[in-house]
């Protein structure tokens, strides 16, 4: 470890019996881990398409984003973990453009779910699993981190030679 990196840990010196004030940094693995959690619980990510209600669903995104903007703040820009976070928040964006306005309402036209607008609602909330499953599988196995079955059924399948 350089000195530049102890030195940021240290938050204070006591005297008269000298003193050290130590905040050890929360490893990239350890950040890895808490995002994980986080997203074994967000059902939009895996539940079955005819379960989901569209506007639950852009809440829990909105909710995601959320949390991905608070944790990509304290990771820096240089790193894997910086990138895998900043896909999947790119990810919640693009899928949020399709189904809100700049305030985060629900557009009107999903209060009115026809055929078309479940087909369209699926195939991009299919896009947005497949883009976190495959940053949720970088991470894994970049950081050796366990998925819970229900998340990992949006990993990429294992390639199969016929």
């Amino acid at each position: 470890m350089i000195f530049r990196e102890i030195i940021e840990r240290l938050t204070g010196v006591s005297c008269p019996i000298f003193g050290v004030s130590w905040n050890p940094s929360e490893t990239e693995r350890t950040k890895a881990i808490k995002i994980i959690r986080f997203l074994e619980d967000k059902r939009v990510l895996y539940n079955p398409y005819e379960q989901e209600c569209p506007d639950h669903c852009i809440h829990s995104i909105i909710e995601i984003r959320h949390f991905l903007t608070d944790k990509i703040q304290d990771i820096s820009s240089e790193t894997n973990l910086y990138n895998y976070l900043k896909a999947m928040r790119i990810a919640c964006r693009k899928f949020l453009n399709q189904y809100t306005n700049e305030n985060n309402k629900v557009h009107f036209y999903l209060h009115n779910y026809d055929c078309i607008s479940s087909w369209k609602f699926n195939s991009t909330l299919g896009e947005l699993r497949g883009t976190f499953g495959i940053m949720l599988a970088q991470m894994a196995v970049a950081y050796g981190i366990d998925i819970e079955d229900e998340l990992s059924s949006i990993l990429p399948e294992k390639d199969s030679e016929e």
